[in-house]
């Protein structure tokens, strides 16, 4: 097409930021007209109406490779792959990715239909039941609220991802004068009804929406509510939505609740787990399987673990001020050192504490590929990395450097 034609296939995709649907359509529209092929970087594309989704010729081997392309990016999105990755990799990744904006901070810039699939998620009821049922969760916010009075009497209150409402109904409790809570899920509208079923809609407003895409209906608020916190707490980036409502609404002296969070990172030795995990590849009803344990390792594993296993002191690797830190600073590199408390092999690295009551955050589990011996009393150093995926800026990639082993996660 380009030799023979003047026709720049994948430039024009990524010219015209076309999805799949528009790739369909432009290459139907192509087969279908002689006209040249010049285009004006303005007005609507002469392939938009839907009668270009009528394959022009059985078969088209242009439609069978785009369709090939998604299916291998689906496979390298999710990890899921041995071989595959390479044969693909020239071919997705020679893209322009330098054009549109940086995704470091990229959560406002998303479109509707890019985080649609986020945001539907949480219009699902179970999710909801899972969270309001996690006691430590729930009852430290209400707790927090209740024996503080005195900081929300009176105030203005934004709840910034409200879900049910039930973060609103404990400010409105509480002695909030006015409390406005928003969600982009369809979950705002069960919401609606809980606030009316308990009589609080002369305080609590609802809104439905993207919090960077409304306006609220007050210039500033007192106290910004939030329950954002993800797997490896930051996993979803909802942190950097609500830094962004801080920003915008949250008056000179106002408050951010939870105001201060820390990641913790420690060592496990469990040997068991390690085989069950990655050993069993090496023989699976008696095929080897071996490729598969490079695309096990990456992907970390949230679940309970049992504190018995855990053999270091946790180490806090990062602390959040959520009154002044920024979104890149969200992104961070640091070292760390991790005091052994039994001779054994360690196994997997991990955040958040197995040893307290049980949360629907359970613990981020790290595989390591080989298990690193250690003894009692040793200090085990190493460096963690963590920054966003650009191709979806609510995913982490964790990369963890460890006794000169270095392992990149991807959380998503």
């Amino acid at each position: 097409c380009k030799a023979d034609h003047g026709v720049d296939i994948p430039d024009l995709v990524q010219k015209h930021r076309l999805d799949d649907y528009g790739y369909i359509k432009m290459i139907n529209y192509i087969r279908n007209t002689v006209q040249s092929l010049l285009l004006t970087s303005n007005g609507p594309l002469p392939w938009d109406s839907d009668e270009y989704l009528k394959p022009a010729l059985a078969d088209d081997p242009l439609l069978q490779i785009g369709m090939r392309i998604i299916v291998f990016v689906s496979f390298i999105r999710t990890n899921s792959f041995c071989f595959l990755f390479y044969m693909i990799h020239s071919l997705v990744l020679n893209a322009d990715t330098s054009r549109g904006p940086s995704r470091s901070g990229a959560i406002a810039e998303l479109r509707e239909d890019e985080d649609e699939a986020y945001f539907s998620s949480y219009g699902h009821y179970s999710i909801h039941e899972e969270m309001l049922k996690d006691k430590v969760r729930t009852e430290s916010y209400r707790d927090f609220m209740y024996r503080n009075m005195d900081i929300f009497k009176d105030k203005v209150v934004l709840d910034v991802g409200c879900g049910t409402g039930i973060l609103s109904m404990f400010a409105a409790k509480a002695g909030a004068r006015k409390v406005i809570a928003v969600d982009q899920s369809e979950i705002i509208y069960q919401a609606m009804d809980i606030v009316r079923s308990n009589k609080l809609e002369d305080t609590i407003t609802l809104i439905k929406g993207r919090i960077e895409e409304i306006d609220l209906p007050v210039e500033k608020v007192d106290i910004i509510i939030s329950e954002w916190m993800g797997y490896f707490l930051l996993f979803e980036s909802m942190l950097n939505t609500v830094l962004y409502a801080r920003d915008r609404y949250l008056a000179e002296d106002g408050l951010v609740y939870p105001d201060r969070c820390n990641i913790s990172l420690a060592a496990v030795g469990d040997t068991e787990k390690h085989s069950d995990r990655i050993a069993f590849w090496d023989a699976v009803y008696g095929f080897k399987m071996t490729c598969m344990k490079k695309a096990v390792i990456p992907e970390p594993v949230v679940e309970m673990l049992k504190h018995e296993t855990v053999i270091s002191e946790p180490a806090v690797i990062k602390t959040i001020d959520c009154g002044s830190v920024t979104v890149s600073e969200l992104e961070f590199t640091e070292n760390f050192s991790l005091k052994i408390k039994a001779s054994t092999f360690c196994t997997v690295m991990f955040s958040t504490a197995p040893d307290c009551t049980k949360t629907h955050w359970k613990q981020t589990v790290f595989l390591l590929e080989s298990p690193i011996p250690v003894k009692t009393g040793e200090e085990l150093p190493g460096q963690i990395t963590v920054h966003k995926n650009r191709k979806d800026p609510r995913a982490l990639l964790i990369t963890l450097d460890i006794a000169g082993r270095k392992q990149t996660y991807s959380l998503q």
